[in-house]
């Protein structure tokens, strides 16, 4: 087959368009095109009111050959690369040991799944509960302010990005089309199967609830072993190896490879590793604030006239500023047309993030506006001194709150005057248990404060209305990624001074959504693979 790129079509066409597109741009008579099938589609925003579809398509033609030569030099006609998935290993009829994934995130989740694929029936140990109780008790934080520690938002099965908008796109470079086989396997557990080509894929909580589910069934029946509400809360390392874990309840589980996919919220697991001497270091984050406003303003800015067009859907942005202070600025998980919500995970802590729905219908726009911090410049020393600084910040948020779960809020035009709020405008924040607002100069650093105060404004230069008076910021966003990483290997993927040990996605500083934690999941079960077969004596 043949790829084609940059295929251009008004907002309004047909299926008999694309194939008019096809005919033009090869040359060709009808009757040599045998079929088609969208790769990708995405639509150029660039001008308001005149927005246009660009596909990449795969072709099936008559005489091919022909057609490439005719084409040589044209980067926009190329044959169609080979994204299938080859499995590296299969595992042998006699296996010493079984691996341990800890994780049921996309990353443990991933590793899982493939490592039952190849016939290594992983034990899977997962902290908080089955995605459906965990969703009640998310739920009862949300509703009455009621917080279960070990499930939540960030923890239970399926990971923190099950109560997200479910992005499926990432940046990584990914030469073997890992992200594709991520992608499928989330088709075959119920997603819609427009994930494999739109450009900006996305799922929606309620959808990931039911494909978590399907997930966890198709690894169940190929030998894995899930164990919900167990907790590692030590490991046994002896000679420089990973020995066993041991969960809270006191009981071992012998292991000699083991998958660290525990998330970016795991402190008391991150805390435990340190102690043992496993190899962490500080990592960059950044810190902020929820900021919401009306999706219709949103749709307007990015799409003008056709905003509202059925095809486009909710529009959504990315917004950066470099400021005087020498920090950079940004929105982070942008969530079009969904919520703010409530991700704390420990008690007395207030933690915000942004939530859509699969059809992204509601009435406001959020996003993170977060600034870019360092471990050399704002949190020397220990390794765990990130997690120290988030947390400070978060008993001030549940402080600055009201200390009920409340979340401290303010309106846009009196954070950028330094006044406190005292009324919402037109713009209702979306966040429960509810927003209590107040004065957020305090709920961050100064020098964040600072930068957010520049950045508002140089934002409304590209979003008019950004600065609106009554957009509201909803304190504080810091979970944006993992404060540490546990470093591993570049070749073997294990930790740098622990055998069998393989840190895997965001936790361990490795990833930053679904997609790029679930391809980590996939190069971590490999490489843990190939070294229980080689371990063996079999081969691959």
């Amino acid at each position: 087959m043949l790829r084609l790129t940059e295929i251009r079509l008004p907002l309004e066409h047909s299926d008999e368009d694309i194939t008019a597109a096809i005919l033009r741009r090869l040359g060709i008579a009808a009757q040599a095109l045998r079929g088609y099938r969208i790769a990708r589609r995405g639509y150029d925003a660039r001008k308001r009111g005149a927005i246009v579809f660009t596909y990449t398509l795969d072709v099936e033609v008559q005489d091919e050959e022909t057609l490439l030569h005719k084409f040589r030099g044209d980067s926009h006609v190329v044959p169609t690369p080979d994204t299938s998935y080859r499995y590296v290993a299969q595992a042998p009829a006699q296996l010493h040991s079984r691996p341990v994934v800890i994780g049921t995130g996309p990353c443990g989740f991933m590793a899982g799944l493939l490592l039952a694929q190849m016939g290594f029936r992983p034990i899977i140990l997962e902290r908080g509960t089955p995605v459906r109780q965990r969703t009640r008790d998310t739920w009862a934080l949300w509703r009455e302010g009621k917080l279960n520690p070990e499930s939540n938002v960030q923890f239970g099965e399926g990971g923190a990005g099950t109560f997200s908008d479910g992005k499926l796109h990432s940046q990584i470079k990914d030469p073997r089309h890992l992200g594709r086989k991520v992608l499928t396997e989330f088709v075959q557990a119920g997603a819609p199967e427009e994930i494999l080509y739109i450009s900006k894929p996305h799922i929606g909580t309620f959808r990931l609830v039911s494909m978590v589910e399907k997930i966890r069934a198709t690894i169940e029946a190929l030998g894995g072993e899930f164990r919900f509400q167990s907790r590692v809360d030590d490991v046994e390392i002896e000679n420089g190896a990973i020995k066993a874990v041991v969960l809270a309840g006191g009981e071992r589980i012998e292991a000699d490879h083991v998958i660290l996919a525990i998330g970016h919220s795991a402190r008391d697991t991150f805390r435990m590793l340190h102690r043992r001497g496993v190899y962490i270091e500080a990592k960059p984050f950044s810190v902020g604030f929820r900021i919401e406003h009306p999706q219709s303003m949103i749709d307007s800015c990015r799409f003008g006239s056709q905003a509202g067009h059925p095809e486009l859907g909710a529009a959504d942005y990315k917004l950066v500023h470099h400021c005087k202070n020498g920090r950079t600025v940004y929105s982070f998980c942008m969530c079009p047309g969904g919520q703010v919500v409530a991700a704390t995970s420990e008690e007395g802590h207030v933690v915000t993030n942004g939530m859509s729905q699969y059809s992204r219908q509601e009435r406001n726009a959020n996003s993170g506006i977060v600034v870019g911090i360092t471990p050399e410049q704002d949190y020397p020393g220990d390794p765990l001194a990130g997690i120290a600084l988030q947390e400070q910040l978060e008993a001030r948020a549940f402080e600055l709150g009201g200390r009920n779960y409340q979340a401290p809020g303010q309106l846009v035009g009196d954070f950028l005057a330094g006044r406190p709020s005292t009324a919402f405008g037109e713009v209702p924040p979306s966040y429960t248990p509810g927003v209590h607002l107040t004065d957020l100069s305090s709920a961050l650093p100064d020098y964040a404060i600072e930068a957010i105060r520049e950045a508002i404004p140089a934002f409304d230069k590209q979003i008019r209305g950004f600065s609106r008076a009554d957009a509201v910021l909803t304190g504080v966003e810091t979970r944006t990624s993992s404060p540490i990483r546990i470093r591993r290997n570049e070749t073997t993927l294990q930790s740098l001074n622990v055998k069998g040990l393989y840190p895997a996605g965001e936790g361990a500083g490795y990833a930053g959504g679904i997609l790029s934690a679930a391809v980590d999941g996939i190069k971590v079960a490999e490489a843990l693979a190939l070294d229980m077969v080689a371990r063996s004596g079999k081969k691959p």
